[in-house]
């Protein structure tokens, strides 16, 4: 897709070293917000693309919004390498990048519209984060990850293999209380010490939940994401939109993701949109304070 406009100005960067320097990597991207210099331009929006694997993406978002006064609102998500997860890249102009976060600023004269939603609903009682590192979860209520697992798999007639655990994870995702709902965080490999690595962070001493969806949740879930971001155009028309949404959706939904993009595409009253399966979605706005998400549907509208 590409946007062309007159309504919007556009100003890329990038900041690299993420792992060793996250501050240094911020000190790098951060003078591409300009808001403050155009004020004809009241809208003010930026698409974040950053390398997931390197971590530290909620921290990320969290800093961008306190650099920014809380003036912008962040979309987009992290980089992805058909689930290999070994080395994802972003990309700026004609150079590709790993271990990097690419922002690019959208200062609008017409309100840009951004939707968010997952469609996943608690079918655990209320778990513990009693022991994680990073994106590490250790134990939950005092037990190996693990065997939480495997007792709430037996509890709801599931079946859990240690040695192919994926198929079982994608089915069943951590939901982390945040009062205002659940903020997901996909399980992705069983470790041998009965830990569990998770597709982003998940914070110790949170109250989660092991949650479901199925494909009707699923495809409601998009469909509310582009109805919020058409009403954020606040009347105005819509030219065209970008959707993210996660790898582990594409690959739990196989072939039935097309209906996905097709409930997107009805909602909008266009097929005009692009996006990706990104390793997390990245969603921060007025009154949405999660930041980063996994199986959720994030859709930005752009005005015409």
């Amino acid at each position: 897709m590409a946007i062309r406009t007159d309504d919007i100005l556009f100003r890329a960067g990038i900041g690299t070293g993420l792992r060793q320097d996250i501050s240094g990597a911020l000190e790098q991207v951060m003078p591409v917000f300009t808001g403050s210099e155009h004020p004809d331009f009241p809208y003010r929006s930026a698409l974040v693309l950053t390398d997931a694997l390197a971590g530290y993406v909620d921290e990320i978002i969290h800093e961008m919004m306190l650099r920014t006064g809380g003036t912008y609102q962040l979309f987009g998500g992290g980089a992805a390498d058909d689930a290999k997860f070994n080395q994802t890249h972003v990309f700026i102009g004609t150079e590709a990048h790993t271990d990097a976060i690419v922002v690019l600023e959208m200062l609008s004269k017409k309100p840009i519209g951004l939707g968010v939603r997952h469609g996943w609903r608690p079918s655990s009682p209320p778990l513990r984060v009693t022991e994680a590192e990073g994106v590490r979860l250790v134990s939950l209520n005092a037990m190996p990850a693990v065997e939480a697992f495997e007792a709430y798999a037996q509890a709801t007639g599931q079946t859990f293999n240690r040695a192919d655990a994926l198929p079982f994870f994608l089915h069943n995702v951590i939901g982390i209380e945040t009062g205002d709902g659940h903020k997901l965080r996909v399980p992705l490999t069983l470790n041998d010490d009965g830990s569990i690595s998770c597709a982003a962070e998940v914070p110790v001493g949170a109250t989660a939940h092991i949650m479901v969806s199925d494909a009707a949740s699923t495809f409601e879930a998009a469909r509310e994401a582009a109805q919020a971001a058409l009403k954020g155009l606040d009347g105005g028309e819509h030219a065209g939109s970008l959707l993210f949404d996660c790898a582990a959706t594409r690959l739990r939904l196989g072939r039935e993701f097309d209906d996905e993009l097709k409930a997107v595409g009805e909602t909008l009253g266009s097929e005009n949109f692009a996006g990706c399966n990104t390793y997390g979605q990245i969603a921060r706005s007025a009154g949405q304070f999660n930041g980063f998400h996994n199986c959720t549907a994030v859709v930005c509208a752009i005005p015409l």
